[in-house]
């Protein structure tokens, strides 16, 4: 184990030893050996432990089994806490790095800025073996730097895997969440140590499963809806001013069906409710719901709408 990690190697772990391994063959072979791995296992059985018992990388890794099951994304959390580096990197058990040289070219990113947070280049990994490599243009990085709010309308960093920032222990995963939780976490870093830099390189495969949180989550009202407002507690309300963003919300309203303000309440969500989003929902409750499924049709009342809030603000 480096006696001074220069990065922390996170990996919350529950049951998958067979995962678990994927990703510590990958991590053993890294050409940047200035790091830590820090495993909190929320496994209910051994076989975590087991595996750790066996592995070559052994000496390099800090293995915690939690007294009690701590659950997504606390688990996440109680890594950053247990870690040891300056920097720390998440890796989840279902992922695993791309190459020898993944690690060296987030080290390498570090030492030649002085931003705080970085996302590199990652490839999909399908159950079928089919692959999608996900990569980030100039356009995409500048709309995000200049206004971090736009993750609302599409993940333009990916998953926690991809990532590495430095560790704030006043900044962690909002336990509450489950649906959105890296994309409030990115939000919340990225407003307080803007910017973020990107890695071209393709560093980490990231393994798809319907198992996952995010796609057991996908299309529930019961958990988008209230995640979704919590995030709006996070954010600048004028943000909505820009159109990606207000486009997105304009989106998320129509598809969950939201016609009433007390409907958000009885999905979980209690707090207030910002001017800008009451205003849309009022507004989509005059429009008869199937033609709001029409796109141009729902274009052309968003267009109306926008432009009405936009000219009340001036």
């Amino acid at each position: 184990m480096a006696e001074n990690p220069f990065i922390s190697i996170c990996i919350p772990a529950f049951q998958r030893a067979n995962y678990l391994k994927r990703l510590l063959d990958s991590i053993e072979i890294q050409s940047f050996r200035v790091f830590e791995v820090v495993i909190t296992d929320d496994s209910p059985g051994m076989e975590v432990s087991d595996l750790i018992e066996i592995h070559a990388l052994r000496p390099m890794i800090r293995y915690f089994k939690n007294v009690k099951t701590l659950g997504s994304p606390e688990n996440w959390n109680e890594g950053i806490r247990r870690s040891g580096g300056d920097w720390v990197k998440i890796m989840h058990d279902d992922d695993w790095f791309a190459g020898p040289d993944s690690l060296l070219f987030f080290a390498d990113a570090i030492r030649k800025s002085t931003a705080l947070f970085y996302f590199s280049a990652y490839t999909n990994v399908f159950p079928d073996g089919h692959i999608k490599k996900i990569k980030s243009n100039d356009s995409q990085r500048r709309a995000l730097n200049k206004r971090p709010e736009i993750l609302l309308s599409s993940n333009r960093i990916g998953p926690p895997s991809a990532v590495i920032f430095k560790k704030d222990m006043f900044l962690l995963f909002d336990i509450r969440m489950h649906w959105l939780v890296d994309i409030d976490f990115y939000l919340r870093y990225l407003n307080k140590y803007p910017p973020a830099e990107y890695i071209p390189h393709n560093s980490v495969m990231i393994g798809i499963s319907t198992s996952q949180v995010t796609y057991r989550s996908f299309g529930k009202p019961d958990i988008e809806i209230p995640e979704r407002f919590m995030l709006s507690e996070k954010t600048d309300p004028s943000s909505i001013r820009n159109i990606t963003v207000y486009d997105s919300w304009w989106r998320f309203i129509r598809n969950m069906k939201i016609r009433d303000e007390k409907e958000i309440g009885g999905k979980g969500y209690d707090a207030q409710i910002q001017e800008d989003l009451r205003s849309m929902i009022r507004f989509q409750k005059k429009i008869p719901h199937p033609l709001l499924q029409i796109g141009f049709l729902s274009k052309l009342f968003m267009g109306v709408h926008y432009l009405k809030m936009t000219r009340k603000k001036r």
